[in-house]
C-alpha cells in the first residue's frame, strides 16, 4: 500500500477521535459551561448534523479543486473547528466550533476514499479504502480512550487542543504524501448529481443508513446496557469500548481484504450475521463475559460493512464517485442519529436497556434485503461494459447477420 495512505489515515485518526471523545467528555464540558447533560448533548447532535449536511456541500464546493488541495482545505477547517471548541469561551461558541469542524467530515473521508483507490490497482480498492478508514476505528481504541483520560486529568479543552494537533500533523502528511491528482475533465455539479439517478446508488446508500444504523442503536445506550443489565461497573464502560473499537479494527481489515474479491457475497454474511448477533445481544447482556465478546463481534461485524459499502457506492458511480461517496459518509451519521432516536423511544416505552438491540436487528436485516433485492436488481440488468462487449464481439449471431447482409 501506498505511503499516500498514512497520511490519509492520519487525518481520519484525527477526525474519529474527535467525532467520538465528546461522548466520554460531556460531564466535564456540561459543569463548566453550567449547562446540563441533555443541552450539552447538542454538542454530539450538532456535529451528526454537520456531517449530514456538510459531505454534499463542501464535496460541491470542492469540484472545481484538485482532490490534493482539496483535502487539504478540509484539513484546515477541521483544525479551525478543534482549536476553536478548545478555546470557546461559550457554550454557543463551543458548539460553532463542534459544526465547523464536523463540516470537514463527510468531505474528507468521500475524497479521501476516492483518491486512496486512486493511488493502487483496481483489484486493490477496497483495501485500500480500508487502510484509510483504519484511522477512524484506532480513534476508537487509543484516541478516544487516551482523549477521554487526558480531558478528566487536564481538563476537556486540552482534548482538543491534542485533536487540533493530529489535524495540523495529518494536514502535513497530505501535502508531503499525497500525489496530485488533477480534477477530472468535463465534471460538473450536474454531472455529480446524475449518479443519484442510479437506483443501485441509492440503494447502496440505503444499506448504509440501515447496516451500520444497527450498530447504533446498541452502542448509543450502551452505558446504561452494561451497568445497569450487565452488571459492570462505570469504570469498565471505557474498557469495554476499547474491546468494539478493537472489533472495528479487525472487521474493518477484513472487510477491505473479502471485498475486493467477493463484495456481495461480503455484505450478505456481513449484515446477516450483524442481525443475529444484535438480536443475541438481548440476552447475552445479562452475563458479562458474554456481553463483553458480543459486543466485540459487534463492532467486528458492523465495520466488516464499511469498505464493501463505500466501494460499491464508488463502483456503482464509476463516472461521478465523489459527490456519492462523499455523501455515502453522511449516510453513515444519518443512520447513527436514526438509530439513536429509534433506540430511545423503545426505552421510553419502558421495554429496557436492552430493547434497542432489537431494533439494530431489525435495521440490519433490513439492510441485507436491500443487499439481495440489489443484487438481483443487478443481474437482470447487464452493464454498459457488457453491452459494450456484446455489441462489440464478432462471434455473436447478430453480428454476422449484419456482416453478410452488407
Amino acid at each position: 500500500m501506498p505511503l499516500a495512505l498514512l497520511a490519509l489515515a492520519i487525518g481520519a485518526f484525527g477526525i474519529g477521535t474527535t467525532e467520538f471523545v465528546i461522548m466520554g467528555l460531556l460531564p466535564e464540558v456540561a459543569a463548566d459551561y453550567g449547562a446540563t447533560i441533555p443541552t450539552a448533548g447538542l454538542l454530539v447532535t450538532g456535529y451528526a448534523l454537520g456531517v449530514v449536511l456538510g459531505a454534499p456541500l463542501m464535496t460541491v464546493l470542492g469540484t472545481r479543486i484538485p482532490r490534493k488541495r482539496m483535502l487539504m482545505v478540509l484539513m484546515g477547517l477541521f483544525v479551525v473547528g478543534n482549536v476553536l471548541s478548545a478555546l470557546a469561551p461559550s457554550f454557543g461558541l463551543m458548539l460553532t466550533g463542534r459544526v465547523v469542524a464536523s463540516l470537514a467530515h463527510g468531505a474528507f473521508f468521500g475524497i479521501g476514499s476516492v483518491v486512496a483507490a486512486g493511488l493502487v490497482a483496481p483489484e486493490k480498492k477496497a483495501g485500500a479504502i480500508a487502510m484509510m478508514f483504519t484511522g477512524l476505528t484506532v480513534a476508537n481504541v487509543v484516541g478516544v480512550p487516551f482523549g477521554t483520560y487526558l480531558g478528566q486529568s487536564a481538563g476537556w479543552r486540552a482534548t482538543f487542543l491534542v485533536v487540533a494537533g493530529l489535524g495540523v500533523l495529518g494536514l502535513a502528511g497530505i501535502a508531503r504524501l499525497v500525489p496530485e491528482q488533477p480534477r477530472p475533465k468535463g465534471v460538473r455539479v450536474r454531472h455529480e448529481l446524475a449518479a443519484f439517478r442510479n437506483a443501485q446508488v441509492l440503494l447502496a446508500m440505503a444499506m448504509t443508513v440501515l447496516g451500520f444504523g444497527g450498530v447504533f442503536a446498541a452502542i448509543t445506550y450502551i452505558t446504561p446496557m452494561m451497568t445497569e443489565t450487565a452488571g459492570f461497573a462505570d469504570s469498565s464502560v471505557t474498557w469495554l469500548l476499547v474491546l468494539f473499537g478493537a472489533g472495528m479494527v479487525a472487521g474493518n481489515l477484513i472487510g477491505g481484504r473479502f471485498a475486493d474479491r467477493r463484495l456481495m457475497p461480503l455484505l450478505y454474511v456481513s449484515l446477516g450475521s450483524l442481525a443475529v448477533v444484535l438480536a443475541l445481544f438481548t440476552f447475552t447482556a445479562h452475563n458479562k463475559i458474554a456481553a463483553a465478546v458480543t459486543l466485540t463481534l459487534i463492532g467486528a461485524l458492523g465495520f466488516a460493512t464499511v469498505p464493501p459499502l463505500q466501494k460499491r457506492v464508488l463502483d456503482q458511480a464509476s463516472a461521478a464517485p465523489t459527490l456519492a461517496s462523499a455523501v455515502n459518509i453522511g449516510a453513515f451519521n444519518l443512520g447513527n442519529a436514526l438509530a439513536a432516536w429509534l433506540g430511545g423511544i423503545v426505552i421510553a416505552a419502558g421495554l429496557g436497556y436492552t430493547a434497542p438491540n432489537w431494533v439494530g436487528a431489525a435495521l440490519a436485516g433490513s439492510a441485507l434485503v436491500l443487499a439481495i433485492v440489489s443484487s438481483a436488481l443487478e443481474r437482470r440488468t447487464p452493464t454498459t461494459a457488457e453491452t459494450v462487449t456484446e455489441a462489440a464481439d464478432p462471434r455473436r449471431p447478430e453480428r454476422v447477420t449484419t456482416a453478410a447482409s452488407h
